[in-house]
């Protein structure tokens, strides 16, 4: 297969199974230069396989994986990545300062300790041992370790679980400042919203595969369902009886109805009443999309 330059890593066909189970089959994936790739899907759909692979911490029965054209295990190929995965051994007894010192020894040109510091948020913590922190926090010292080495592609394995908004948005700055500098990053997250807000390509795992590939906007475009959002006079009760209507929820005056048919779905309310006002129809969203998605698979 004839990849892009810009191609960082990739699963070439790659295949992993743990006795009966097979985790992934046949997958291809890339990860390119200056993108934030979203790896999505549901509990047990191989994303932490696919992330280990890329990684070199697991090796595929069948198919290739590459990182910088080498071997994931390859040291010199190891030394341009960063990774924040939901488990790691950081010992307890240094303090937040002391491991990001050492981190920085790993790499042969590390980002300064005040610019780690600074896209990370951690200033106030560098004094205090990372045992003694909350877990909030320590994502948040996870998050100083793996940038630290100014990496070239970034792993990132539900990396806002357990922060706060302003720490999430610390860290949402930051991703769009490295990949805006050319850093690849792969994120795997179980808040939609994450994946939307950040993500210029989404890639969907169900089990093992992928099922869908592309832009959010692209994702989202698979599915038919539409948001209609209006203000009406007629009730919920009645619209949720239309044959196009999926649901019906009422916040006050204003409708919000879920459809697979919204010109139908529209003519039906402007024919019923004729004080409706406030008309508005939305796209799904890439929740929806990945809900629609995932049970297509299943």
């Amino acid at each position: 297969m004839n990849e892009p330059a810009d191609t960082l890593a990739q699963l070439e066909n790659a295949s992993k199974r743990y006795g009966p189970v097979l985790a992934l089959d046949s997958v291809d994936l890339q990860v390119r230069r200056g993108e934030v790739l979203a790896l999505l899907g549901p509990n047990g759909a191989g994303k932490t396989t696919a992330i280990g692979l890329l990684l070199g911490l697991l090796r595929p029965d069948s198919g290739s994986a590459l990182l910088f054209g080498q071997a994931p295990q390859a040291l010199a190929a190891r030394r341009r990545l960063g990774a924040m995965l939901q488990t790691g051994g950081v010992p307890d007894t240094l303090a937040a300062g002391e491991l990001l010192a050492l981190f920085r020894s790993y790499y042969p040109r590390p980002l300064t300790i005040a610019d780690s510091v600074a896209m990370s948020g951690i200033g106030e913590l560098l004094q205090v041992r990372y045992g003694r922190l909350s877990g909030g926090q320590q994502r948040r010292v996870q998050f100083a370790l793996a940038i630290c080495g100014r990496p070239d592609i970034l792993f990132l394995d539900e990396p806002t679980t357990g922060l706060d908004p302003a720490a999430r948005e610390t860290l949402w700055k930051t991703i769009r400042q490295l990949a805006a500098g050319g850093c690849a990053v792969v994120l795997t997250t179980h808040y939609l919203e994450e994946a939307e807000a950040l993500a210029d390509r989404v890639s969907v795992l169900a089990r093992g595969r992928i099922v869908a590939s592309g832009s959010v906007a692209q994702i989202r475009a698979r599915v038919s369902q539409r948001r209609v959002r209006c203000v009406s006079r007629l009730s919920a009760e009645i619209i949720a009886d239309w044959p196009e209507v999926r649901s019906v929820t009422r916040d006050g005056e204003r409708m919000e109805i879920v459809t697979d048919a919204a010109e139908a779905v529209v003519r039906q309310l402007l024919f019923e009443d004729s004080g409706l006002s406030e008309l508005e129809v939305r796209r799904a969203g890439l929740a929806e999309a990945f809900v629609e998605i995932t049970r297509e698979a299943a």
